[in-house]
């Protein structure tokens, strides 16, 4: 999800980050990319339009504003259930004419799931774009489901929880982590969802789900690449604008809110696969769309001082002043529509226990949180954020991305624009600020990985 507007860029990072100016980068960040058109239909669809004239072909996002933390309790993991199942056809189109057509003119498609939102997309040469368009259109509310094909299809997203969730060490605990730091919030429970309440989703909660949020006034379509606002205007009209809107659907999201947290947590996952031992702290933080001004940006950059590469506060601390580990980095989830998260992740060397590796993060964050940034680190990590702004607008299919989520999760087209002059306005107190503020232990779940070392019992043979 959609990650942070930091994450979605960071595909795009590369060693010129480092060496470009700050002033150069201020004259490139407004010329880079024009602003997208924007237009909304009669019956609620939002149409967003990105201009990228330098090649023929086009992507084509539609985002509907709903993911895993809309699920009503006990049906965890149905937003990306019905992500899987929007592929079994319509009476207009058969289950996989849609990706056959998207194959044989040399696209490539795909879809996605999060917390705020579900996605899917089409890359194709631009005279395709009404095509896809009708097929979307199409789909959004002519979907036809039988239990031979949704009953297999569950069996393929059992088969990916095992493979992405049960199977992974890291990711067991990263969902335990998330489960920990959400005591009321939905974001608790896993996007793909408990295994024992997926094994129960049948045909007729997808459907239920698929005619509750599947509707044009819940939806955003996002087309980037060679084509003209105008003409996506008419088309959008003649394919989505006579999609009824579903009345039910309200203005806003209203989900339950965290409690303030009053003590820090922690859990242990012990697993025979753990082959590196980690620890992962998350903390309880504002989104873009949640915090105060200001206070986003500066916990964006926070995030880079304290973990964004080798010259990073943690990396310097743990892996080359005292070699306590092989990695460490930091991060945070900016776009989300509720509070989100403040991540740091290490990876400790053998026979280093946990308990030096957290007297070390302690350390760093408590000293953030007490004196200023030095300037220069300041300058670099904010010329290295700027830079992977610029860098993600040479890919069309990230600025869709870029603008779809960003949107999806309570942001404006403004917002997401002068995202990089915010970062640039950051002051060093303001940073400080934030890490007193937020990186509060209280506010926090500290997980611990171990490979567990209990000898198998063997089985008694009659």
């Amino acid at each position: 999800m959609m990650p942070s507007l930091r994450f979605a860029f960071a595909l795009f990072i590369t060693l010129l980050a480092f060496a470009v100016s700050a002033d150069s980068l201020r004259a490139q960040t407004t010329i880079t990319s024009a602003p997208p058109a924007s237009f909304t239909l009669g019956n609620g669809l939002q149409v967003v339009v990105i201009g990228d004239h330098r090649t023929p072909v086009v992507t084509e996002m539609i985002w509907y504003k709903v993911g895993s933390a809309d699920e009503t309790p006990g049906k965890s993991g149905l937003a990306h259930f019905l992500e899987h199942l929007m592929f079994k056809g319509t009476s207009k189109h058969p289950a996989g004419e849609f990706s056959q057509t998207v194959l044989k003119v040399g696209g490539n498609e795909n879809a996605f799931t999060s917390t705020d939102y579900t996605g899917y997309y089409q890359r194709v040469p631009r005279e395709q774009l009404a095509s896809m368009m009708e097929f979307e259109a199409d789909r959004m509310t002519g979907l036809i489901l039988r239990d031979e094909n949704v009953l297999p299809e569950r069996d393929v997203v059992l088969e990916e929880y095992n493979m992405r969730v049960a199977n992974n060490p890291e990711a067991r605990l990263t969902e335990q982590i998330m489960a920990a730091l959400y005591l009321n919030h939905p974001y608790g429970r896993p996007v793909i969802g408990w295994h024992q309440e997926i094994e129960n989703l049948d045909r007729e909660d997808a459907l239920a789900f698929y005619r509750r949020f599947y509707a044009p006034n819940n939806a955003i379509l996002v087309i980037a690449g060679d084509v003209d606002a105008g003409d996506v205007r008419s088309l959008a009209e003649k394919t989505f604008g006579p999609v009824a809107p579903q009345p039910a659907i309200p203005a806003r999201r209203i989900r339950p809110q965290e409690p303030t947290p009053v003590a820090p947590r922690t859990v242990t996952l012990s697993d025979p696969r753990a082959e590196q031992p980690s620890v992962k702290r998350y903390y309880l933080v504002p989104s873009a769309a949640t915090a105060a001004a200001g206070e986003s940006p500066a916990l964006e950059v926070l995030a880079q001082l304290m973990g964004g590469g080798s010259n990073s506060y943690l990396y310097r601390a743990l892996v080359v002043d005292h070699p306590l580990a092989v990695n460490a980095g930091a991060g945070y989830q900016g776009t989300s529509l509720d509070a989100t998260q403040f991540m740091i992740s290490v990876s400790p060397k053998p026979g280093t226990g946990f308990a030096e590796i957290e007297q070390v993060i302690d350390g760093v964050i408590s000293d953030a949180g007490k004196n200023t940034a030095r300037a220069e680190d300041l300058d670099r990590v904010k010329t290295q954020l700027i830079a992977e702004a610029i860098y993600a607008q040479d890919n069309q299919a990230t600025l869709a991305r870029w603008y779809g989520g960003a949107l999806t999760t309570g942001l404006s087209i403004e917002d997401i624009r002068s995202w990089p002059d915010r970062i640039r306005a950051v002051t060093a107190e303001q940073v400080r600020d934030a890490a007193q503020k937020w990186l509060d232990k209280k506010r926090s779940v500290t997980g611990y990985l171990i490979k567990d070392t209990t000898p198998k019992r063997e089985e008694k043979r009659s």
